[in-house]
């Protein structure tokens, strides 16, 4: 059995393959009374929506967005919300000559070794185009947190040897800068460099990895719970599950274990009668 779900109060189920009929996503858990329409979840879709650049798959979909339930009259309604993208560039005779083949960097053997049957359509479910599923569910949560005063945003902070040198500690900012980066990459200079390093890794006919970095403005304290119940171990679980991620940090994250206890921990301060971080 495939697990396709993920979460507890909030919890989305992806479904659909790379060249099946349409990929999507179910939410359950909205709250009733979230204003939300169509073109909410189309404006994060246009952000991911493949052939935008050279650098992303060269596959032309429109990716439109279909709220098929849980929202009536431009409000959700509190049941499971059903969303729907139908997959219009579907050609998987490109994909004939490799239907016995193994690609090294992809799931085709492991699927093939745990379930003896896959989808060698463009990867099947293993595709990135699962997720389409994951980015319609995330325009909600976003609406969501923005309730609460929370925001988030993510950018390029490194790809090969190329790292951002300065980043704007601002939301709007940050989402400013990155937005204005075909690499979303929200320092210009670091932006030239990588797409440098891009265009002549291309022309040697390989690839190359980076970090992607994830800003939450506004978390109040105490979110997740003890031991098992731990926001980073789910925030982790979340992250390592999407294809080709390989690791997790937070704050100073793996450099923490070249720190002394006395660099790595933070000071704290008494505020009417409670502990407050010494500095943000």
């Amino acid at each position: 059995m495939l697990k396709s779900s993920f979460g507890t109060l909030f919890r989305i189920t992806t479904w659909g393959e790379s060249h099946g009929e349409a990929v999507g996503v179910v939410v359950d858990g909205c709250p009733a009374g979230l204003p939300l329409c169509e073109q909410d979840v189309q404006a994060e879709l246009d952000r991911r929506k493949p052939g935008q650049s050279t650098y992303t798959t060269q596959r032309k979909e429109h990716d439109r967005v279909h709220i098929l339930s849980g929202v009536f009259e431009g409000t959700t309604t509190g049941t499971p919300i059903s969303m729907l993208v139908w997959n219009r560039d579907v050609d998987s005779s490109a994909y004939e000559p490799l239907k016995d083949v193994f690609r090294p960097g992809h799931a085709d053997y492991t699927y093939a070794a745990k379930y003896g049957i896959r989808d060698w359509r463009g990867g099947g479910r293993a595709s990135a185009r699962e997720t389409v599923g994951r980015v319609a569910a995330g325009a909600i949560a976003r609406k969501l947190l923005l309730r609460m005063g929370i925001e988030v945003v993510g950018f390029t902070r490194a790809m090969g040897g190329v790292e951002v040198r300065s980043v704007p500690q601002e939301p709007d900012a940050l989402r400013r800068a990155t937005e204005s980066s075909p690499l979303r990459c929200p320092d210009a200079r670091a932006s030239r460099e990588m797409d440098e390093l891009l265009q002549r890794i291309r022309g040697e006919g390989d690839s190359v990895g980076g970090i992607a970095e994830v800003v939450a403005f506004g978390v109040p304290a105490g979110i997740g719970e003890p031991v098992f119940g731990k926001l980073e171990a789910a925030i982790g679980a979340a992250m390592l599950s999407i294809g080709a991620v390989k690791g997790v940090e937070f704050g100073a994250g793996f450099s923490c274990a070249h720190l002394r206890g006395s660099e790595m921990n933070d000071p704290f301060v008494m505020k009417d009668g409670k502990p407050y971080p010494l500095t943000n």
